[in-house]
């Protein structure tokens, strides 16, 4: 082999195993835009929550996703009333204001629904959803996925997360204006605690299910509302990585004390998101790639031995 054409193999060989390899990188859970956030729920800032997607049925706002890949948004189960005529749904990733100019929106349809087949209503739990895009999304700074965690992964009571969205900024007040999207800083609270503060309710006691968690203030005043179902609940981990540890579902009245938001819990459904989503990468499995990774390198320098032996 001639020098040039030996260094041309290598060079391909290189960029081919960079080209593997960055595929393999965990790249959910960032916000290139920005990392500070605004405790209490306020404006967030445009691309701060990159993940964060708005769902329309029939041209009017139901309920907030998430992007998990390129392909596929996470949402609640009740927020598909007719899954059989998925051609009413619209999801707009890059959203910014509701009402407004969003200049880096992309809009999908949608293709598929994935539901539980336990699923009955929220109260009952697996009130999750994933939703299979019309065609794929391309990424920027605006638009990026959240990780999601892997089975038996933890968020301890007290751990401050922040939920996202588009809906009511009190029980039956709508945003108005624009609609720019809001953010809220909320506590996780203990399945215990929250099952003794459900459980207290003359009318409407509630029983905190395994695949629920919890998270908002015993005094209330913090909370998601109605429209912000399917939307994520997210935490952020030690390294910085942002993690949805919840979704949406449901709650009694908005930010009333002793009843904080229920959010699905994640965790519970790792198996079930990556039987239907088998490229996802879950946080905190860190051995979930390294066989790839590994016959990625085996087999890049193998080719490079190989070359500089010719």
């Amino acid at each position: 082999m001639s020098p040039k054409l030996h260094f041309a193999a290598i060079f391909w060989c290189v960029t081919a195993y960079l080209g593997m390899w960055a595929s393999y990188a965990q790249e959910c859970g960032r916000a290139p835009i920005l990392e500070n956030r605004i405790v209490g729920g306020l404006d967030a800032s445009d691309g701060a929550w990159p993940w964060q997607v708005a769902i329309q049925q029939n041209g009017r706002h139901i309920c907030g996703g998430s992007i998990i890949t390129e392909n596929w948004i996470l949402s609640a189960a009740h927020c598909i009333t007719n899954p059989s005529d998925l051609s009413s749904y619209i999801v707009y990733a890059g959203r910014y204001q509701l009402n407004g100019y969003n200049s880096h929106q992309l809009t999908r349809k949608v293709g598929r629904v994935v539901i539980p087949s336990g699923y009955v209503e929220p109260h009952s739990g697996q009130d999750m959803a994933l939703l299979q895009l019309s065609s794929p999304l391309t990424w920027s700074d605006y638009i990026h996925p959240i990780c999601l965690p892997a089975s038996g992964s933890l968020f301890p009571s007290g751990m401050r997360c922040y939920v996202t969205g588009w809906g009511d900024i009190r029980q039956e007040v709508p945003l108005t204006g624009v609609g720019t999207l809001q953010e809220v800083q909320v506590p996780i609270i203990s399945q215990s605690e929250c099952e003794e503060m459900y459980q207290n309710i003359p009318k409407d006691k509630v029983d905190i299910l395994y695949d629920m968690i919890c998270a908002g203030y015993k005094e209330g005043g913090k909370d998601a509302c109605q429209g912000d179902s399917g939307g994520p609940l997210v935490c952020q981990m030690v390294n910085g990585t942002w993690v949805q540890a919840g979704v949406v579902s449901f709650g009694v009245g908005c930010a009333q004390a002793n009843q904080p938001g229920v959010y699905t819990r994640l965790s519970s459904y790792s198996s079930f998101i990556t039987n239907i989503v088998p490229e996802i990468k879950l946080y905190g499995r860190a051995h979930h790639n390294w066989g790839g990774e590994t016959s990625v390198l085996v087999s890049f320098l193998s080719a490079l031995v190989y070359l500089l032996q010719g």
